[in-house]
């Protein structure tokens, strides 16, 4: 049947499987609006506060589900304000597929009213993209965008489509959309080198990243964990891949990891590393990171290997199925001295904060016992970042939405959007501090309009908290440009947005204004106020060893 190039693009998200599309139009795009206005019935379109905000909820629409996540833009300005969401998505290897509209053909490379490439802009934080010039040719190209995406390692895919190919006709003859298929790239000789290393450990220790999560490996996980019986550390992405409640979870390793995983780390005599990338903020000094260990890495990404750390050996394929394999041949290991070392460490430095006040981990540990641990926590980038990763415990995948790789401000609440859209039974629960809050804080106005039951969480120091903490360690307490001294008042703003507000300055205010948050069916602001010098604890100062981790305590000792 004849279509034209609108109806071709909704016909190709509907054989997707796309549900929600989250966007904002202009003039290019008119077209393509034009046709989602006629198929309003079948995709949900979701009219966000600013592009970015777009590219957020159709991240944390991906993250929560792990399927693709869609989000539109005009041309210009329009497309260029997803840029922010599109590098977010690809440093933590989400799959996304944005569309975007450009000038016609004719008027391409002329500098017209808002033209801009588009994709060669985003050629450095995309998976691919293209740009349609041939509306015969578009159908097939946003069925690659959606294969690429969610091919192999995850990300974002770009389509730039000019306006007169969203006008004119081509025939569309319908397809089903198959199922990404994995290369099997894993082969018997790594096998056989990992299960050697494994039974010859005698203090290994288990180190999981976002891939464990992405891949949807935590059954087999689990299994892999008891068998090499050995404790388990995670990074921010891999939160909840293997539940934090679990007697071998040691924490986050790293910059703000606990000093048993960061301890144990620097003690092993093998690292099993299972999909992640050894960051800076996990490995801070290279030479020193777990320099006692032989390193297996597990990763499905050839790239990874041997380029942040050398490594002894590698698997290279799907984590999930790594672990499947791997768990067939190996036979139940036992390391009882081994962990009974690592607890001692667990309980001789538990985290831990001020009896007295309120505190981000206060907050934090209060949302867990009134959730259950069963909430979808969404952050933006900062302390509470850290406090959220820190202090709830995280029992399944994809219930922490964070921005890790680009450590994004104002990513939280548009992800919230989108995590709550793709999940109308969670209670979503967005963790911001008063800086990143009032970057994209547009979007409260998103969430008043789809009815969201959304609770942000505002930790309102009134100053910029990590970068005061970096200041007060290591500037002589420079606070250049980062102090929030204005007279915003979150709740007057919540209250002119449609959304419902309410300050605290207390722990039993807290305790009572989240309770009654829960009962809520529409979106509150809680403003929680906090002291500016609360700092995140541990810390690994740049340079030095994980090993080396402190805390204040640590601090007065030196003093």
């Amino acid at each position: 049947m004849q279509l034209t190039g609108a109806e071709i693009i909704i016909e190709c998200l509907k054989e997707q499987g796309v549900d929600t599309v989250f966007g904002y139009p202009g003039g290019a795009i008119l077209n393509v609006y034009d046709a989602l206005y006629k198929h309003r019935g079948e995709i949900r379109h979701v009219l966000t506060s600013h592009e970015q905000g777009a590219s957020h909820a159709a991240d944390g629409y991906a993250r929560s589900t792990g399927r693709v996540g869609v989000c539109m833009a005009t041309s210009g300005p329009g497309a260029t304000n997803l840029v922010t969401g599109i590098a977010t998505a690809y440093m933590d290897s989400v799959p996304v597929v944005a569309i975007t509209c450009n000038v016609g053909v004719s008027l391409l490379g002329r500098d017209s009213f808002q033209e801009i490439d588009i994709a060669g802009i985003t050629t450095p934080i995309t998976k691919h993209n293209f740009i349609v010039k041939d509306v015969a040719k578009l159908a097939d190209t946003i069925r690659r965008a959606f294969a690429i995406a969610r091919r192999g390692r995850p990300g974002p895919v770009l389509v730039d489509i000019p306006k007169d190919v969203t006008a004119n006709k081509a025939e569309y003859k319908p397809k089903k959309a198959e199922p990404a298929k994995l290369a099997d790239t894993i082969t018997k000789e790594a096998l056989d080198t990992a299960v050697h290393m494994i039974e010859k450990a005698r203090k290994p220790y288990i180190f999981v990243g976002g891939g464990a999560v992405i891949s949807g490996a935590s059954k087999e996980l689990l299994e892999f964990v008891e068998k090499v019986q050995a404790p388990v550390c995670d990074t921010l992405m891999g939160k909840g891949a293997f539940d934090g409640g679990h007697r071998l979870y040691t924490g986050m390793v790293g910059m703000h990891g606990t000093k048993t995983s960061n301890l144990g780390v620097s003690e092993c005599d093998l690292l099993i590393a299972i999909g992640t990338r050894f960051s800076d903020r996990i490995v801070s000094n290279a030479k020193k990171f777990a320099r006692n260990a032989k390193i297996l890495q597990l990763d499905i990404d050839p790239a990874e290997v041997n380029k942040n750390i050398v490594v002894t050996a590698s698997v290279i394929g799907d984590v999930r199925e790594i672990l499947s394999r791997l768990n067939e041949r190996l036979t139940p290991q036992n390391h009882d001295g081994w962990i009974a070392h690592i607890l001692e460490y667990k309980e001789k430095y538990p985290l831990s904060y001020p009896a007295e006040g309120l505190s981000g981990p206060y907050i934090i540990e209060e949302i867990y016992r009134q959730t259950a641990g069963d909430a979808l926590m969404v952050t933006e980038v900062g302390q509470h970042q850290m406090w959220a990763a820190q202090y709830y415990r995280y029992k399944e995948p994809r219930t922490l939405i964070t921005s890790g790789g680009l450590g994004t401000m104002g990513y939280g609440l548009g992800a919230a959007i989108g995590a709550q859209m793709a999940n109308p039974d969670k209670q979503v629960v967005n963790i911001a501090g008063d800086g990143c809050f009032r970057m994209n804080m547009n979007e409260l106005a998103t969430a008043v309009r789809q009815k969201l039951p959304i609770i942000e969480v505002i930790m309102n120091n009134h100053v910029l908290g990590m970068v005061r903490q970096w200041q007060t360690l290591f500037y002589e307490k420079h606070y250049s440009a980062t102090v929030l001294d204005d007279g915003v008042d979150y709740v007057k703003l919540a209250e002119a947005m449609g959304a419902l507000g309410r300050r605290v300055t207390t722990r039993e205010g807290f305790c009572e204004a989240f309770a009654w948050a829960l009962q809520q069916k529409e979106p509150v602001v809680l403003d929680c106020i906090i002291d500016c010098d609360d700092k995140v604890w541990p810390m690994v100062a740049p340079g030095a060893a994980i090993s080396e981790a402190f805390d204040e305590t640590d601090m007065e000792s030196r003093k």
